[in-house]
């Protein structure tokens, strides 16, 4: 669908009430507690996003929000506050991450930033963005990885390339093959030492930036792995445990207080693995966010948080449409005829084959 398509639907459904109707059935069916998930902070309009959830919505840091949610004694205080109770994360630690924080003082908007130790402490690009970063920067006619010979004058090469590295990276069984893997990449495709300003912003946030934040009462933090592998893809069950619980001691040991918050890498439920979570309820953390999209209510599993997906480049009307399950309503009504349709085909399979072995 065409994003102005999108928005001028979003338009409809905001403008005519039902956002709101949203809101209201959901509070009247019992408490829920909406963890929006954001990653990059720039290229966007953050701030009318904070401007729209502060009106429309009780914001909370993540860690007081789950505990109103889950506290038997904080009913009173849920039924007294009728706004939804929503709460702020980003993932990952992007240097643009300091314009959120600007932005969260200044609204006075609570927000929980999830940070990765390894990263901060080498300043290297994050693995994910790492094949973009080496193919727009490289300066060879011709490469060879792993077998195949790439012709970066093609644009499809590149693409090609920059996906391949990012595949081999994601699929890792330890960190260690996968660094090994990147720095072979990198000496392949020597990129300049200088990083261009607009690739700053991706980079991680250093421990200075962060212990500044922490002054902040608007900030907070929670762990996200010592070095952002997928949880569920490593081949050794102690390096699970191992970058689960030293994330937590390094975190604690820079930030002078207790971590009690943890966000799996990527985050679906393939991604996870039982070992994971097993590790990090084993390790002391009282709860753990998934990607995995819905709301949270006091019956939610809080080591399987569910989180809404949300980003700066939306329209602030898609996200407030979005949020509030209208945009998931009607996606799941459209797609009613289509199982249903599906229903009637196997049905009338299994109908053909009954006959057929009866003749």
């Amino acid at each position: 669908m065409p994003n102005w398509v999108r928005i001028c639907i979003s338009a409809c459904f905001y403008y005519s009430g039902l956002v709101k109707l949203a809101q209201w059935w959901r509070l009247r069916s019992g408490q829920y507690l909406i963890i929006l998930n954001y990653h990059r902070a720039a290229g966007g309009d953050l701030r009318r996003h904070l401007l729209y959830l502060r009106r429309h919505y009780r914001i909370l840091h993540l860690e007081a929000a789950l505990e109103e949610l889950y506290s038997p004694s904080k009913k009173d205080l849920r039924k007294a506050n009728r706004r939804p109770l929503l709460a702020l994360t980003f993932d990952d630690g992007y240097q643009d991450n300091c314009m959120a924080a600007a932005l969260a003082y200044e609204l006075k908007v609570p927000i929980t930033i999830f940070l990765i130790p390894g990263y901060i402490e080498s300043g290297n690009c994050f693995w994910w963005l790492e094949g973009d970063h080496l193919v727009h920067h490289a300066q060879l006619d011709e490469v060879t990885i792993e077998g195949r010979t790439y012709h970066l004058k093609q644009e499809e090469e590149r693409k090609a390339l920059a996906q391949a590295i990012y595949t081999r990276a994601r699929h890792a069984t330890s960190v260690a093959e996968r660094e090994a893997f990147l720095a072979s990449a990198r000496k392949t495709l020597t990129r300049t030492s200088s990083v261009p300003a607009e690739e700053k912003l991706s980079l991680p946030l250093t421990w200075a930036e962060i212990r500044e934040m922490q002054k902040s009462e608007w900030i907070s933090f929670g762990a996200h792995t010592t070095n952002h592998p997928i949880l569920a893809y490593l081949a050794d069950p102690r390096e699970v445990r191992i970058e689960v619980e030293q994330c937590r001691v390094t975190l604690e040991k820079q930030l002078g207080h207790p971590v009690h918050i943890f966000a799996y890498p990527v985050g679906q439920l393939e991604h996870i693995g039982n070992t994971a979570l097993h590790a990090v309820q084993q390790v002391g953390y009282e709860w753990a966010v998934t990607t995995i999209d819905g709301f949270n209510t006091p019956q939610t599993d809080p080591y399987l948080l569910l989180r809404v997906w949300a980003d700066v480049s939306q329209h602030w009307l898609d996200m407030a449409v979005q949020i509030s399950g209208v945009w998931g309503f009607f996606s799941r009504l459209c797609r009613m005829p289509i199982v249903f349709m599906q229903k009637l085909a196997r049905l009338d399979f299994w109908r053909r084959q009954h006959e057929i072995a009866n003749e």
